[in-house]
């Protein structure tokens, strides 16, 4: 048995006390590209590319320019011409004193006049011009023809319409920005999105990109990339294109500021046409772990949304492709043997029929049995979260290094703790069942159980590796309780019916920032606006953005759920509905009611509290009786909303921001702007009250 030889060398150094300066040579490039006395154009390779492009366009665009410079003055001169010869500066103001009547001898005196001093110059012009050409030859009549070209290109430098100069002709406008700079910086200017002696800077001149050009600018200091965002529809207008057409971001991260923005205007509908093919046709298997493809945006740039780690709620009114939409993201856990799938369909048809070869747990119906079978199904996946909790505890730091589930871990059969997904359409069909309930002593509705269940799966499971994908044709605040929203990461809403119902599927004041999904086109299927929770390929600081989701024919849906069980089947991991055992698990009711109890805030707050104080409240929690005061930048922080709306909104309500003193983490004393939270209960009682007076007159009425 032989052993290897290491061998190991010893080097001399010695300490220095500074890092060595950089060469002559390399203090001088750094100063050359960094200084403000070398031209823009000269400090890299790459900005003398482009100023050199830009200068061969110039000149070679330089002589049409020039024409229709020296065409548009020739105008502007016959039309000062004319009215100077009908003396119609004269006209109008005796039209003003209302004193056209005595002044008409003197204005045709004066017409006449100038008619005459008209021919008299022009004689004396041709006169001079003969004598200069009979004198100095040819070179005369260019040298005035040019003087004179020069002239009327001077006058007529500026198109009608940008500033300066009139619309006299009107007429439709058209999309010109690519070729014209300066109409770009009037569309601005028109939107009101800068002052009018403000400019834009060029970051990236316009080039194409896919089926639109593209364009990076800077806003002038102190605007916002944000403001343009948000009026994005003004934009399009003074662009002249349909608001559809128009792509507005932000600019973030290395290269980007609050002020930078990019503009992509799309040639023409980029959300018409056939609908996009699913990739994951093609797909023997997939990995749940991996962002499943969800659509394409309007550069049609394919995006991706994560499912481990987080939720998703789909909103839309019927008939806008919500199912299909549902059906993107579930098919790639499908796909994945290792994944538990517990499939509801409230709408009882045979959109969700397939899935049922592959389902741990499987419910197809509106009936009081099937709420029912919802809610023990759920009420055993939270027991089932309770106990992946506990094993994960005990787990060694090697195999589960952060207490939550990893890959290995949900891959490994002998820990049994696979990634599962709650997956309900029409969910509003059991959040909505009035049944009375008694759940550990708390009278409560059937659906107003099964919503705290799902707030408990959407706020625990994640770390333990639960999905839940919610979807629903009825998005308000009564359907979905605002604490399950509160919970729920992704949201995509097609078209639904006003902004408040947009709203509630993506979030309070996410109007104000430019994206309602009520504005969506009723011919665009399938297209809506997704807020992701996690990375997508338009950047993970990407708040919204409009996305046509793939889209899957029955019979496709049909094919993938097919191979999801051969996977299974030949993994070994079919189990539960989908192998013909509908065996509910024994479960401690008593352990989930006080699971309930810990992970749902419970305050004392009627179900269907108007926002955003039902956010507040549900921010809050215990604090609500627990703290005296919040600061309003913490709840504008955690709610994530406009700080001038919600303290509008907050006041219709009652409750009033005021200044009070607050000991901040380091001990100093400072006054902020915030609310008493006894103000905010009061709003919640008063409320409460007129909720309970109500319902007793119903119920008086109906006796």
């Amino acid at each position: 048995m032989s052993t290897g030889h290491v061998e190991r060398h010893v080097f001399e150094t010695d300490l220095v006390d500074e890092m060595p300066k950089p060469g002559r040579r390399r203090r001088f490039a750094e100063w050359w590209r960094h200084s403000t006395h070398v031209p823009a154009a000269l400090r890299s390779r790459t900005a003398a590319k482009n100023a050199a492009v830009d200068a061969a366009l110039f000149l070679l665009g330089s002589p049409k320019a020039l024409l229709g410079a020296v065409w548009r003055g020739l105008v502007l001169a016959v039309r000062a011409w004319r009215r100077w010869v009908r003396v119609v500066d004269y006209r109008e103001a005796a039209e003003q004193s209302e004193k056209l009547a005595d002044k008409f001898i003197e204005i045709r005196e004066l017409t006449l006049f100038r008619w005459k001093l008209t021919g008299a110059v022009a004689l004396f012009t041709a006169s001079a011009l003969l004598v200069a050409e009979l004198c100095f030859g040819p070179l005369a009549l260019w040298s005035a023809g040019g003087g004179a070209a020069v002239a009327l290109a001077v006058a007529g430098r500026r198109k009608e319409g940008v500033p300066g100069r009139k619309s006299v002709l009107s007429g439709p406008r058209s999309f010109a920005w690519t070729m014209e700079p300066q109409v770009l910086i009037d569309a601005f200017r028109d939107a009101k999105l800068i002052g009018k002696d403000e400019s834009l800077r060029l970051v990236e001149r316009a080039a194409r990109a896919g089926d639109g050009w593209a364009i990076t600018v800077d806003l002038p200091a102190t605007r916002k990339a944000a403001d343009a965002i948000k009026n994005r529809e003004a934009l399009a207008s003074a662009l002249a294109v349909d608001e559809v057409q128009l792509i507005v971001e932000r600019v973030r991260g290395r290269g980007g500021h609050a002020g930078r923005v990019f503009l992509w205007v799309a040639d023409e509908d980029p959300y018409a046409g056939p609908p996009v093919r699913f990739p994951l046709l093609d797909a023997e298997w997939w990995d749940a772990w991996r962002p499943v493809p969800f659509g394409v945006d309007a550069r049609n740039r394919r995006v991706d949304l994560p499912l481990v780690w987080t939720s998703l709620l789909v909103g839309a009114i019927p008939r806008q492709g919500k199912t299909s939409a549902v059906r993107v993201p579930a098919a790639g856990l499908v796909l994945d043997p290792h994944t538990r799938l517990y499939v509801f369909d409230g709408k009882g048809g045979k959109d969700w029929e397939a899935a049922e070869a592959v389902a741990h747990r499987f419910v197809c119906g509106d009936e009081i049995e099937h709420t029912d079978a919802v809610r023990d199904h759920l009420a055993e996946l939270v027991a089932e979260v309770q106990s992946r909790y506990a094993r994960m505890s005990k787990l060694d730091d090697e195999i589960c290094p952060e207490s939550k589930i990893t890959p290995a871990i949900s891959k490994d059969s002998a820990l049994g703790m696979p990634l599962t997904a709650v997956i309900i359409d029409e969910v509003q069909v059991y959040l909505e069942n009035p049944e009375r309930e008694d759940v550990g002593g708390r009278k409560t509705t059937l659906g107003g159980y099964i919503a705290d269940l799902l707030t408990y799966l959407a706020r625990k499971g994640p770390a333990v590796g639960v999905v839940v994908i919610l979807a629903t044709q009825r998005p308000d605040s009564n359907t979905i309780p605002s604490r399950l929203r509160a919970v729920l990461g992704s949201r995509f809403a097609l078209r639904v019916m006003d902004w408040r119902d947009s709203n509630i599927v993506l979030g309070e004041q996410m109007n104000t920032r430019g994206f309602d999904a009520s504005t969506l086109l009723t011919h665009h299927k399938g297209v809506g606006i997704l807020r992701p929770d996690g990375d997508t390929d338009a950047g993970e600081e990407t708040l919204a953005l409009t996305v046509r989701t793939f889209y899957l024919l029955n019979a496709e849906w049909r094919s993938i759920c097919q191979r999801g069980r051969a996977l299974r089947e030949a993994a070994g991991t079919l189990s539960g509905h989908a192998s013909g055992d509908d065996a509910q698990r024994a479960i401690d009711e008593t352990a989930v009611v006080k699971a309930l109890g810990a992970g749902v805030a419970r305050t004392s707050v009627p179900e269907d509290l108007p926002e955003p104080l039902a956010a507040v409240c549900h921010h809050l929690g215990s604090g609500l009786d627990e703290r005296d005061f919040v600061p309003s930048a913490e709840l504008t922080a955690a709610l994530d909303v406009v700080p001038g709306i919600f303290a509008q909104q907050m006041g219709e309500l009652g409750c009033r921001p005021t200044r009070n003193r607050i000991t901040a983490d380091n001990g100093e004393t400072r006054r902020v702007r915030g609310y008493f939270t006894a103000e905010i209960r009061e709003a919640v009682q008063r409320f409460a009250a007129d909720e309970i007076g109500s319902e007793s007159q119903d119920e008086g009425e109906s006796g």
